[in-house]
């Protein structure tokens, strides 16, 4: 049986970060569309994860990466339209249950661009 991973998102200027709050994952895709974000993967006991995310705007498919630690998948999107903030991540106008802002990383943007510039290269290191 699969159920959702339990996932975080955070909007910046330019890019819209998602976090699949999964420990030891295997088996790790990402799928990321112009309109949508398939992800999946298995835990250390076998455990099968499916998150299917229609996006809020359009992203830029060929821009967009994701990066695995032991903790968690993070997926970076970078939006087609940038500086236009996203009020939530899903189409629908609804919050699945296993869908939440993370608050931790959620912050006006005023002067946010140099960090966000330094976390995507930080990123894009691994």
């Amino acid at each position: 049986p699969r159920q959702p991973a339990k996932t975080l998102w955070y909007d910046r200027p330019r890019y819209v970060f998602l976090e699949f709050c999964v420990e030891d994952s295997t088996d790790v895709k990402v799928v990321i569309e112009d309109h949508r974000l398939v992800f999946s993967c298995k835990n250390a006991d076998g455990v099968e994860f499916y998150n299917e995310i229609n996006l809020y705007a359009r992203v830029n498919s060929k821009d967009s990466r994701e990066k695995r630690s032991d903790r968690s998948i993070t997926c970076f999107m970078r939006k087609w339209k940038e500086k236009v903030a996203w009020p939530r991540i899903t189409k629908e106008n609804m919050k699945p249950a296993w869908l939440s802002v993370d608050f931790d990383n959620w912050r006006d943007w005023e002067g946010d661009e140099e960090m966000e510039r330094a976390m995507v290269e930080q990123y894009a290191e691994v």
